[in-house]
């Protein structure tokens, strides 16, 4: 019996000093021998991966001012694995971050199987850092990027805005997205227990910012024709307003606004409506305007040339049951003075002397009816008729501006095709690094000769108010009738002015077109064409071009304080 115990606790000895042994031997194995296995599992229940937010790229001006950047900014952010929805410093936070307590304490409980939710995001750093500072276990902050627009309403239908996560949603931070946005890098990282990052243990992707994009605009002009054209629309009570101004040299945009318009810092109040381009997405009747243009085809015909003479009397013309008026019984006119007092009978003559065709095609060639390349999101085409049998109707109505719609870019691109001798160039709003390729659509003649009709518009016809100090403007009006539910409107109009400047070497062409003005005044030459003045002018002068050097005192003396035009153009 004795033996038996003895044996048992032998037994029982060398087992508890194997065990022992055992255990030391695997501390001497782990902290000497295999030290690194601690470590590895250490890492393994303290290691993360963190994304590295990639900085989207800037987009500026044509000369670097900034107007669209993105500011690095603080996220709140939440483990609700972490957290005690009952916590009472939650209502310091709340009180923080102007929060509802109840509504974060009600996802804290929903939540409590997930380890990330937001709590607040993109707030100013100093904000985040005083949230940190309350110490609530669970909550933590994240370094981002907040889109800012220092051109704020100005610019905002041409550059567009991002949502809160920098995806372009608008405008050219649509179109370009990929290439501002980069691509997000990835880091692995040791926290401690309360998720604060203690070390950084290696780069896994590095984060590759988005690339800057280089806009044709001048802010400059911008700003300057967003402030008349805002101005303009306030004064005659006009529902919306557009504005383009293009190089006449390279068909970049250097100015295009629209009102009504919005500021993107603050979209608390934004409505769809306000977010259009209006220069690229509406289109419009072009009215008198396109007459120019039909000019050109009449010219490039053979069958009329600058001293050919129409009888436009007794100022109407019937077509079937249609009635085409001027605004009076002008008589036998010329090509020139057409233009100049905007005859819609002069037109007509001569736009079924040429057949609807030779309209429709010169027309085509001047980009209407198709994109201007600008590769703008939502951009319009527009509607340029095509029939197999013309009718006279179509043929005069088409000639001045009815029948046919444009956008104000595409009104632009055709003027431009005008100012430097018939060469179209495709409009960009990014600035080009080299002279771009064009296409001659009318001979050089033919462009010079309706120039100088358009500098008749200014100086004796429907367009007196579009002159411009020390400067020769030509351009042309247009007023149409606005179509409503049952057809045109006798009381609605829309306004419009296209020109350039300075008429015998143009730099510059620019389109304004004014919406419903309300009130007695609602002709292009009323309403548009002293937008475009003041406008062409500051631009003009800001660019360095030289004036006239054949305007004396006097007749600028006169232009400052132009005659009321009669015409309605």
């Amino acid at each position: 019996m004795t033996v038996l115990r003895s044996w048992r606790y032998a037994v029982v000895i060398c087992a508890f000093l194997g065990v022992v042994g055992a255990l030391c031997w695997r501390l001497v194995y782990l902290d000497v021998i295999n030290q690194h296995f601690l470590s590895r599992q250490a890492e393994m229940r303290s290691a993360r991966v963190e994304t590295i937010d990639a900085h989207r790229g800037m987009i500026t001006d044509r000369d670097g001012e900034p107007l669209a950047v993105s500011t690095p900014v603080e996220t709140v952010w939440a483990n609700p694995s972490e957290m005690d929805p009952n916590d009472p410093k939650l209502a310091s936070l709340t009180k923080l971050l102007d929060l509802n307590l109840g509504q974060l304490r009600q996802r804290v409980r929903a939540d409590r199987d997930r380890e990330f939710i937001y709590i607040r995001r993109k707030i100013q750093p100093s904000l985040a850092k005083a949230a940190e500072a309350l110490d609530i276990p669970g909550i933590y902050t994240r370094r981002e990027y907040r889109r800012y627009y220092p051109a704020g309403e100005v610019a905002a239908q041409v550059v567009g805005f991002t949502n809160i996560d920098q995806q372009g949603q608008e405008g050219l931070e649509l179109a370009y997205n990929s290439w501002l946005s980069g691509r997000e890098g990835a880091k692995r990282v040791l926290k401690d227990n309360r998720g604060h990052v203690i070390k950084d243990l290696s780069l896994i992707r590095d984060a590759q910012p988005g690339k800057n994009l280089h806009l044709s605009i001048d802010l400059r002009l911008q700003y300057l024709a967003y402030r008349e054209l805002k101005a303009a629309v306030q004064e005659h009570g006009a529902h919306s307003g557009t504005l383009v101004m293009l190089d006449v040299d390279t068909g970049e945009v250097l100015a295009m606004v629209n009102q009504p318009s919005y500021n993107p810092n603050d979209r608390s109040q934004l409505q769809p409506r306000l977010l259009r381009n209006r220069a690229i997405t509406d289109v419009f009747e072009p009215g008198s305007t396109m007459k120019p243009l039909s000019m050109a085809a009449a010219l490039e015909s053979g069958k009329f040339h600058m001293g050919s003479e129409i009888d436009t009397s007794p100022g109407y013309m019937r077509l079937g049951r249609y009635t085409i008026r001027d605004d009076g019984n002008y008589g036998v006119l010329d090509l020139t003075h057409i233009i100049a007092k905007s005859s819609n009978v002069g037109m007509s003559h001569i736009a079924m002397t040429i057949g609807g065709q030779r309209i429709h095609d010169m027309l085509y060639r001047f980009g209407l009816g198709q994109s201007t390349g600008i590769g703008f999101p939502g951009e319009a085409v527009g509607v340029l008729p095509t029939h197999i049998d013309w009718k006279p109707v179509d043929e005069a109505t088409m000639a001045y501006g009815y029948g046919v719609s444009v956008t104000a870019l595409q009104l632009a691109q055709a003027y431009m095709v005008l100012a430097n001798g018939g060469i179209r160039y495709p409009v960009s709003l990014i600035k080009l690094d080299r002279p771009p390729q064009g296409v001659r659509e009318i001979p050089e003649g033919v462009a010079a000769d309706i120039r100088h009709m358009l500098e008749a518009v200014v100086q004796e016809g429907t367009g007196k108010r579009a002159q411009i100090p020390f400067y020769q403007a030509a351009g042309k009006t247009g007023t149409v009738h606005l179509v409503g539910r049952n057809g045109y409107e006798s009381n609605e109009y829309r306004s419009v002015f296209a020109g350039m400047a300075p008429a015998d070497n143009p730099r510059l062409v620019c389109v304004v077109m004014i919406d419903a003005p309300q009130g007695n005044q609602y002709y292009g030459g009323e309403v548009a064409a002293p937008v475009f003045s003041r406008v062409m002018g500051d631009s003009l002068r800001l660019l360095n071009v030289r004036p006239d050097l054949n305007l004396d005192s006097q007749e600028v003396a006169g232009k400052a304080t132009p005659e009321k035009s009669g015409g309605r153009g």
